[in-house]
């Protein structure tokens, strides 16, 4: 799915019952870190680079909560698919 800027999305929900805490934010992280192009993590408006642990926990992502992962570069899209299904894996914990 692409949004307004061109950017590719995916929504998802956080099922993790800690929420996505500093683990599983690295796990998100070290995934993010492979992408071919800047990949995003935004919640309730707020963008924020998914590569990085530290803007990740500012999110303060509790379960239920409502997230959205974003690239730029297209070729990243299977990525997306990645870290969607590791957040509805509860980030294998």
């Amino acid at each position: 799915m692409h949004t307004s800027s061109g950017r590719h999305g995916i929504d998802t929900v956080v099922v993790n019952e800690l929420g996505l805490h500093a683990r599983a934010a690295a796990k998100v992280a070290k995934a993010a870190a492979g992408a071919r192009g800047p990949v995003w993590l935004v919640r309730n408006g707020t963008r924020v680079d998914a590569s990085s642990v530290i803007d990740i926990l500012t999110l303060a992502c509790a379960k239920g909560a409502e997230i959205r992962f974003e690239a730029d570069n297209p070729a990243d899209a299977l990525l997306l698919e990645k870290l969607v299904d590791l957040v509805a894996r509860g980030f294998d914990e």
